[in-house]
């Protein structure tokens, strides 16, 4: 059964397929500011050596200090034994920005695991744990025509806040 997993060097092997599987449908352009857009660009998982710099410096990500602009936040892997299904983080805190768009959850799932009621059961369960940080509610936001997405939060009780300029903006009580 799938669980959420702290980033670990055990995973490499599935985590670059999924990259790759990412990179096949153009994710990792330019345009793509999402968080496996970045990831992809890094490229530091690409190597051995790399991976566990990338890895530790995800988990770090939790309790560091952030530079100016940004927030603290979690990141999990949606495993399955080894095998590496999909990631959430949860960000501690809102900037204004994130208030917009970004939210305090963002999800993704590899390619060959969609449809599955990954994504769904992930954000499941992230929101005990944004409820151990004090997170009575979370910001969730998709983007107007990620008809899915939208199906994911709604399934975990989003209430839709605002719809506009592209998105939809949904608050998720933990």
């Amino acid at each position: 059964m799938p669980r959420l997993v702290l980033p670990g060097v055990e995973l490499r092997a599935s985590f670059v397929e999924a990259m790759r599987e990412f990179q096949a449908e153009g994710r990792g352009q330019e345009h793509d500011q999402s968080m496996v857009g970045d990831e992809i660009r890094d490229g530091r998982w690409e190597t051995a050596e790399g991976f566990e710099a990338y890895a530790a410096d995800l988990n770090a990500k939790a309790v560091r200090t952030p530079p100016p602009g940004k927030v603290r936040g979690t990141t999990w892997w949606w495993c399955e034994g080894t095998t590496y299904l999909g990631r959430i983080a949860l960000r501690h805190e809102l900037t204004e920005s994130l208030r917009k768009k970004g939210g305090h959850v963002g999800y993704d799932v590899r390619p060959t695991a969609r449809r599955q009621g990954h994504a769904t059961a992930m954000l499941a369960a992230v929101l005990p744990k944004a409820r151990e940080r004090r997170l009575a509610q979370v910001l969730i936001t998709c983007d107007e025509d990620n008809v899915a997405s939208r199906k994911v939060i709604e399934a975990n009780g989003g209430e839709l806040e605002f719809r506009g300029d592209g998105i939809r903006r949904y608050w998720v009580a933990t």
